[in-house]
């Protein structure tokens, strides 16, 4: 079984200020403290109970992908024009948000913005909002945010994101969005989701990606049908969105995990060139 790569995995996710990765080890705050996993052992306060180092223990491995067996989809794109792709991430897994809630945050908050910029304003969200816990934060909880005023949530850069943000947590708040969609189809998650405003087809089919892992993907996203033109050659502009589904959508059980390798080249691509 390909071994999963714990640096290459941090480096796509969001630096938001609620993890860090030192010595080798990633450490994720909650509310209570600080938990760790080295690729071998989880790391947890001493005073943490039972209860407690189950619930992050749960929790880490979800967000680092830990259960995914890579060798079945090496194997399934090893003689496809995204065989580099093994090598170039051989060990990557998708990183995924701690719960639902923060997912559809942070998705939110990269609507119509670059990597980047949508990073700097979700760790700007997290300081304001979100508990200290020794040198992390703990993501803010929905309390703490419907508390805000839409004004305050535009001070860490969101922009109109914020009204989003803000109108979609009070929903959630009032139990009257659903995040937990564990069974439900992705179709049918998409239609759900799409009937909020604030949430379009990009976002709702990353936040089941993200939030979830549904084996779904955003094919209406600009690195990935950058990271397509790349890999064969052709124009940004001539590759809609039914190109990405009609190159991905073979590849099955594997199409979510091939998508993302694919946005993770596009990302290094663009800061190699950025730097030349």
């Amino acid at each position: 079984m390909a071994e999963i790569d714990l640096s290459k995995t941090v480096h796509e996710m969001i630096r938001n200020g609620t993890w860090k990765f030192e010595g080798g080890v990633f450490y994720q705050a909650f509310e209570s403290g600080i938990a760790g996993y080295d690729g071998e052992d989880f790391i947890f306060p001493d005073s943490w109970g039972r209860g407690e180092r189950k619930f992050a223990k749960e929790k880490l491995s979800f967000v680092l992908g830990l259960d995914t067996d890579l060798d079945p989809f090496y194997a399934e794109i090893s003689d496809s024009p995204f065989a580099f792709l093994a090598e170039e991430f051989r060990g990557l897994t998708i990183p995924a948000a701690p719960n639902p809630y923060q997912a559809l945050v942070e998705v939110i908050a990269q609507q119509q913005v670059n990597f980047e910029f949508a990073q700097r304003t979700i760790a700007n969200l997290v300081r304001l909002a979100g508990r200290q816990v020794e040198d992390l934060h703990a993501f803010p909880t929905p309390e703490k945010i419907a508390s805000l005023s839409e004004e305050e949530l535009k001070s860490t850069k969101l922009g109109y994101r914020a009204g989003y943000i803000k109108s979609l947590t009070e929903l959630y708040l009032a139990k009257n969005l659903d995040l937990e969609l564990w069974d439900r189809e992705v179709e049918d998650s998409i239609k759900y989701l799409t009937r909020f405003r604030g949430i379009g087809k990009w976002s709702a089919e990353l936040f089941l990606a993200y939030g979830l892992r549904k084996n779904v993907y955003p094919a209406g996203d600009l690195g990935l049908r950058r990271g397509i033109a790349k890999i064969f050659g052709k124009r940004v502009k001539e590759v809609r969105e039914k190109d990405v589904r009609e190159v991905i959508e073979p590849y099955g059980e594997w199409k979510g995990l091939l998508a993302f390798y694919i946005l993770c080249y596009d990302r290094k691509t663009e800061m190699e060139r950025r730097k030349r």
